[in-house]
């Protein structure tokens, strides 16, 4: 597969607005750890290669463990998360398969005694930037490096 263009390249001044975006998600006040599944699982959902090697690397700096990252996958069955990220990853895996799941209350419900009503905003805000960064790299076949570890 070949890289079709460099959005960033491309439209500077519409990525300046992405990054900015980002900046204020990651500002919201979520744990670095959390944040960085949240992204992964949602790459893995959406299928994004570069996403997840990006994430995966990034999660792996700020702490986190081999088992965590590679039982994301199914971490309904694996003791290995919080109810807190268990709480998100239910969310991020609503939020991105919206036009299945219509974002069910269930779900949202299972914030409640985990998230602020602002950690909730700024949980949704990260769900939805993943998701954008994930139908750009996608769309426009961002390759992840080639790297031993």
């Amino acid at each position: 597969m070949q890289p079709r263009l460099n959005p960033q390249a491309a439209a500077p001044e519409a990525f300046a607005g992405m990054y900015a975006f980002e900046k204020a998600v990651l500002n919201g006040g979520l744990e670095h750890r959390l944040v960085e599944l949240v992204k992964t699982r949602a790459s893995q959902i959406n299928g994004c290669a570069f996403c997840i090697e990006m994430h995966t690397r990034d999660a792996r700096r700020a702490g986190e463990t081999e088992a965590r990252l590679y039982l994301l996958d199914a971490w309904r069955e694996a003791p290995h998360y919080t109810p807190r990220e268990r709480a998100a990853l239910a969310w991020t895996e609503a939020l991105t398969r919206i036009a299945e799941t219509h974002a069910p209350d269930a779900d949202y419900a299972a914030l409640e005694p985990h998230f602020t009503d602002a950690e909730k905003v700024v949980l949704t805000l990260l769900i939805g930037a993943i998701n954008s960064w994930n139908r750009l790299a996608i769309g426009f076949r961002s390759m992840p490096p080639l790297r031993e570890a």
